[in-house]
């Protein structure tokens, strides 16, 4: 097919060539440009008759640096005009949705690490525990252990966690000697990759001892309105160190995209959404506290499939629907006069031969839900909540579910210590609450206390989700609840969990890295 070539100046070309990523093709990247300017440029694109290029010339090019010049961080006036204009006098939401930043955030707590990724609409990457061992000092100031330090918490407090991490540091050897003699390296594998294995598995028997004060590093991309919405919540939150952090993070933003986040600081917008949601969260703490909703004592792991909805008809009605050209209505009707044998070619087609777990089916598989109450360790809802395309809702982090200490680290012979650990972490949590800081008392907890959540998601993203979190490589604790979740769909819908061919459904102890570090190191060493 042949497009429409525009043609420019010389003098046209030289301002363009900085910014576009060719001149003369119909499909284009916009770089070295400031975010929010962007963002405008889109915005403006929809009531603007030509080509984005021609825009960029028109309307924007004038208020931007030339090459060679100094680039400050920020926007140009026209963007900052036309988002005021639009954004804030119209609160047209959707243009906040045409930029984004980069943000990293330091030294925050584990804790803290979920309420920076509870929005769904952005991308993160958090240092692992798999993979760092926590028993280094950080710099100084403050040196010492990696956890969140408060002086409000007591000295107390400061005492508990290192004796924690002592006791975590301390371990990490014992451990790895165990793992060496269970888990000889076997001829073919590489002695670095099988040692590097060797570590992650210490590091995930040892991770329930690691405080949720443990500090973690984050990096975030989001849109300016996931940002805003972000930010809204930190500054709303009950901890100090969600607010700092709010605080932190617009006062970088505003110097990279500040008409994304304007709404925020003006106290008929930001001011009032914040005592919005701060009077939302007192009304859940104070009907709780009504109906006599708290301190529930719990049993040990578990996960409940609460409700499914939809049945097989929905289901191959809904993945046929795209190929057809009638109603669903007359697509079920067709359904359901076929077969047993011709319902179950039907489902094998649509959902095709898949070469690995990343070729997933249709959306189709989105017309049934499942809603699942889940028990497990802390460390294990770390990783299933940054599963986004869901609805994740959880409660707060007590002792009151209970912990265990992993059987390996009992066969490595440090289960003594680790149960020192879980009840010197209860006991500095009971002293937070007695004095008066129950929203604080959480840092205090070991990983290994468990917490209740709920997974609602649709068949395509528990697909994805048990997949991906029963592989062999994935850690035991939220392998077995990917599992047992596979169990209790195949329950109430045994084709969709037919379906899911890449559930890993074994048990054994195993030194779960050792596959994904020998493909590590056959990659670093191989000549290219």
């Amino acid at each position: 097919m042949e497009y429409p070539v525009e043609s420019f100046t010389e003098s046209e070309r030289e301002r363009l060539l900085p910014h576009f990523t060719n001149l003369d093709r119909p499909v284009f990247a916009l770089v070295n440009l400031p975010e929010t300017v962007k963002g405008a440029l889109f915005a403006r694109y929809s009531r603007y008759p030509g080509t984005l290029r021609r825009l960029f010339l028109d309307e924007f090019a004038d208020d931007l640096a030339r090459p060679g010049d100094r680039v400050e961080a920020g926007e140009g006036r026209r963007a900052a005009q036309l988002y005021g204009r639009i954004f804030l006098g119209y609160g047209d939401d959707s243009v906040a949705q045409l930029g984004g930043a980069h943000v990293a955030c330091e030294w925050v707590s584990n804790i803290m690490t979920k309420v920076l990724q509870r929005p769904r609409l952005a991308a993160y990457l958090e240092q692992s525990t798999r993979y760092i061992a926590y028993d280094a000092p950080m710099p100084n100031p403050p040196g010492g252990y990696r956890y969140y330090r408060d002086p409000d918490l007591g000295p107390q407090y400061s005492a508990a966690m290192d004796e924690l991490f002592s006791i975590y540091a301390a371990g990490l050897p014992v451990v790895m000697n165990w793992a060496e003699e269970q888990f000889p390296r076997a001829p073919d594998e590489p002695e670095a990759a099988h040692a590097r294995a060797i570590k992650a598995k210490a590091l995930d028997l040892l991770r329930g001892l690691l405080p949720a004060s443990s500090l973690s590093h984050m990096g975030m991309f989001a849109t300016g309105q996931t940002y805003e919405q972000l930010i809204l919540h930190l500054l709303a939150h009950p901890l100090p160190e969600a607010r700092h952090y709010g605080d932190m993070i617009l006062t970088e933003l505003n110097l990279v995209i500040p008409s994304f986040l304007a709404r925020v600081e003006r106290p008929e917008r930001g001011g009032e959404w914040v005592a919005y949601l701060e009077r939302r969260e007192e009304a859940g703490r104070k009907w709780a506290e009504r109906l006599g909703l708290e301190d529930e004592q719990g049993g040990g792991p578990s996960v409940a499939l609460l409700r499914a909805e939809g049945d097989e008809d929905d289901l191959l009605a809904a993945l046929l629907f795209e190929a057809c050209s009638c109603s669903e209505e007359s697509i079920r009707d067709a359904v359901d006069r076929l077969g047993e044998q011709q319902r179950s070619q039907l489902l094998a087609d649509l959902i095709g031969r898949r070469s690995n777990r990343r070729h997933r089916p249709g959306r189709g598989l989105e017309a049934l839900r499942y809603r699942f109450e889940i028990v497990s360790d802390y460390g294990a809802f770390r990783d299933l909540q940054r599963h986004r395309m869901l609805t994740v809702q959880w409660q707060a982090l007590t002792p009151n579910l209970g912990a265990e200490v992993p059987e390996e680290v009992e066969l490595a012979g440090w289960g003594d210590a680790y149960r020192k650990g879980l009840e010197l972490s209860r006991a500095e949590y009971e002293r937070l609450c007695d004095g008066g800081l129950p929203d604080a008392a959480p840092y205090a907890l070991c990983l290994g206390y468990r917490i209740r959540y709920v997974l609602d998601l649709n068949a395509r993203e528990a697909m994805q989700l048990i997949e991906l979190r029963s592989g062999r490589e994935g850690h035991p604790s939220y392998r077995a609840v990917a599992q047992e979740m596979h169990a209790q769909i195949a329950a109430v819908h045994p084709a969709v969990a037919g379906a899911m061919s890449y559930v890993d459904l074994e048990t054994e102890h195993r030194l779960e890295r050792i596959l994904a570090e020998i493909r590590s190191h056959s990659r670093a060493t191989s000549p290219r």
